[in-house]
């Protein structure tokens, strides 16, 4: 029960934050609530992909947002806005900032080394960190991309 919790406890959150993150963009208001659910899904579904599946946050970046993606075209066809309009909030709060604040830190800290061995572990620490959040953004960027390129002819129609 309690990773039900968990996951509906993420998705929340990311709600919150896709909402937030659509309000600044200033959508139609009734496009904000989609925006949250969308949200909410494509990081529940990256959630659930590296805490229960085990899988690297990398694809499951790339899955949560082709979930966000395909869910943006749907919600599109209802509220007649483009996908763009809603992918684009709800992809916010999946990126890490964790990888790269940790990249920007190590980068710092290999500045400041007194030695070669402390220097070449910052330095190892930066590019590790820095790869991974560099290929998660590659990943979410080609999977909210591949679903609106795949169905282009709904998604290029949405407004009219």
């Amino acid at each position: 029960m309690t990773t039900v919790l968990e996951i509906l406890s993420d998705g929340l959150l990311a709600a919150v934050a896709g909402i937030g993150f659509g309000v600044i963009s200033n959508p139609p208001r009734m496009a904000l609530k989609y925006c949250g659910f969308i949200a909410a899904f494509g990081h529940m579904t990256r959630y659930c992909m590296i805490n229960l599946g085990g899988i690297h946050i990398v694809p499951a970046s790339l899955a949560g947002a082709f979930v966000v993606g395909l869910l943006a075209i749907i919600c599109a066809k209802r509220v007649k806005c483009p996908p763009e309009t809603f992918a684009f909030p709800a992809l916010l709060p999946m990126i890490p900032g964790i990888y790269a604040y940790k990249t920007i830190q190590a980068f710092l800290l290999a500045l400041t080394a007194s030695g070669e061995e402390e220097f070449n572990h910052f330095l190892y620490i930066c590019q590790s960190n820095g790869i991974v959040f560099f290929f998660v953004i590659i990943g979410m960027a080609a999977g909210v991309l591949i679903p609106i390129y795949i169905f282009k002819k709904i998604s290029f129609s949405v407004t009219k």
